[in-house]
Formats: structure tokens, C-alpha cells, sequence
């Protein structure tokens, strides 16, 4: 079973190398992350083109709490510059825009940029962006076990109802199919803590380029690889061929 640009519904990615692009020019850190932006504004474009109806950014992790007090002002900063100038062209386009986190850690400016923004866009059926901020792949998935835990306290389920669609029911991402693909940049082979329950069967590549170089050409070669690709689901190449007929 091939993939194809219909059958690669959602696409999520690591956007990596911000800080190196700059820093191989001289820049300060902000200003990788300020060009990274822009190629997010690209690749948006591209995949409503492509007829990707889900889009996943991986914008802020729970991890980059960790960094510099002036890098995160400088981020968050840029959060709601972004929004502010792109919720209007996401309305405009069709685009409903998602944030997916621990959003009640952003100060309450961000926190009210974010809700504005999903707010505005949620009729909206063309395509999805989802910015996964301050998020945590094992967060979620400690989320919902908690969830659930409270759930079988109060009587309301037994541990035998516990199923794959119980658990998937009480994540962060609950109505939100899993990716097909993932891409990261900048030639890093590992997933970071993102979308860890999500990504059990998703094609992934990873490409050299740095993110703020990522361009719509750059997606178009990965979606053609996952194209080439053979998706088996934990099936032989035999079941599949047979399972087509």
C-alpha cells in the first residue's frame, strides 16, 4: 500500500536547526528563530496546496522551558506576532488553527493570543495547523493515564474497559488522526519526546536541510519519498499485496 498526496493526510514536524542557521551567519539565536517562522508561513501555504488536511508543528517543547530567559521572552514574542499578523490570513484561507500543550503555562498575554486565534479559525474546514506548545509527548500520555485514573476512582469505568481507543479518547489530541509522515530538519535522528503515541506507525524522514532553508520544493521530495514507500502496518509485504486485491 502506497501512500500518495491524498493519502498523506497529516504531516508533522520537528523544526529543527534555527539556532544553528543563525549562528553559522553571525546572527543571534532570535534571528533563526525569526526565519524559521517565515518557512512556517511557507510550508502552511504549501501543504493547503498539497491538500494536507493536518499540519503539526513542533514549536515549544516542555524541555525548552529550559533555555535562556531571553530566548523564551524572544519566542514568546514572536508566538504572538505570528498570530496576530496570520490568524487573519488563516480565516482567509480556510486554515483552522489548534495549539496542543500545557498552554496554562504561557503567561496570560500568550495564553489570550492562542484561545483568540482558535477561537476565530474553528469554523474553519480547508485544513488544520496545529502548533504543539509547550508540549511533551510523554506529558500527554502521563495526561491521559491520569484522566483515566480518576475516571476508574470515581466508578465510572472499570479497568477492563481500558482500550486503545479509551486511552486515545482521553489525550490532548483526542479528534486528531495520527501523522502519516514526519519530517525533521537539520539531520537530527531522534524524536525528541513528540507525539510518542502518535508517531507508532508513521513514515519518518529526516532531511539535512535547517529549518529556516525548508521550503516548499523540501516538501514536495519528502512527500514523494513517502510516496515510494511501502506502508505495512506491521504486515507482510504479501498480506498487503493481498489485502489490496
Amino acid at each position: 500500500m502506497h501512500g500518495s498526496l491524498m493519502a498523506c493526510n497529516h504531516i508533522a514536524i520537528i523544526m529543527d536547526g534555527n539556532g544553528r542557521w543563525a549562528k553559522s551567519r553571525g546572527l543571534p539565536r532570535l534571528a533563526g528563530h525569526k526565519r524559521g517562522a517565515k518557512s512556517v508561513e511557507n510550508i502552511v501555504e504549501a501543504c493547503r496546496e498539497l491538500n494536507v488536511k493536518y499540519l503539526t508543528l513542533f514549536s515549544f517543547s516542555t524541555e525548552n522551558w529550559g533555555r535562556s530567559l531571553e530566548e523564551i521572552n524572544g519566542l514568546m514574542r514572536l508566538f504572538k506576532h505570528y498570530l496576530a499578523s496570520e490568524t487573519k490570513r488563516l480565516k482567509k484561507t480556510g486554515i483552522r488553527f489548534r495549539a496542543l500543550g500545557e498552554i496554562d503555562r504561557f503567561q496570560p498575554d500568550v495564553i489570550e493570543a492562542i484561545r483568540k486565534s482558535e477561537e476565530e479559525t474553528k469554523d474553519n474546514t480547508e485544513m488544520n495547523l496545529i502548533l504543539a506548545l509547550s508540549y511533551g509527548g510523554r506529558e500527554e500520555i502521563l495526561a491521559a493515564t491520569k484522566n483515566i485514573a480518576e475516571q476508574v476512582q470515581k466508578g465510572e469505568i472499570s479497568p477492563d474497559q481500558i482500550d486503545h481507543a479509551l486511552f486515545r479518547s482521553s489525550m490532548w489530541s483526542a479528534d486528531i488522526p495520527d501523522p502519516d509522515l514526519l519530517i525533521r530538519t537539520s539531520a537530527e535522528m531522534r524524536i525528541s519526546n513528540f507525539l510518542l503515541w502518535q508517531l507508532a506507525y508513521s513514515e519518518i524522514i529526516i532531511t539535512e536541510e535547517l529549518w529556516p532553508d525548508f521550503n516548499k520544493e523540501s516538501l514536495k521530495r519528502c512527500i514523494e519519498e513517502f510516496d515510494s514507500r511501502e506502508r505495512r502496518f506491521g504486515l507482510t509485504s504479501e498480506q498487503v499485496a493481498n489485502n489490496e486485491k
